[in-house]
């Protein structure tokens, strides 16, 4: 199951959460996480003049808060490793992926 995002993408296996992101700068290394880790998802839809995100929380670690200003309002930063931003296009792909990540967290 995989997502585009906006500047990456997200995949997900049944078991593992893969975010890789488009780098700006040198290579980052994509982020695995174990869905049986994840302790929330944070979902927004992307709409016509905003891009949305999915956020995975982890334990003891809050989740990053959502950016202010006119181009990158509404969604956690970039440098955030676990989210990433969608357009709309992708806004039943990521529902589908979030709904996955749930159901796999709550059956292990």
């Amino acid at each position: 199951m995989d997502v585009k995002g906006v500047l990456g993408s997200i995949s997900f296996d049944g078991e593992w959460i893969t975010i890789t992101k488009t780098p700006v700068g040198p290579k980052p290394a994509p982020v695995r996480i174990r869905a049986a880790d994840v302790t929330g998802t944070r979902y927004k839809a992307g709409t016509l003049l905003m891009h949305g995100y999915v956020q995975f929380v982890l334990p003891g670690s809050a989740p990053a808060a959502e950016k202010g200003g006119v181009l990158a309002a509404g969604r956690p930063p970039y440098e955030d490793p676990h989210s990433l931003s969608i357009p709309r296009r992708s806004n039943d792909a990521a529902a589908k992926l979030v709904a996955a990540v749930e159901q796999a967290r709550v059956s292990q």
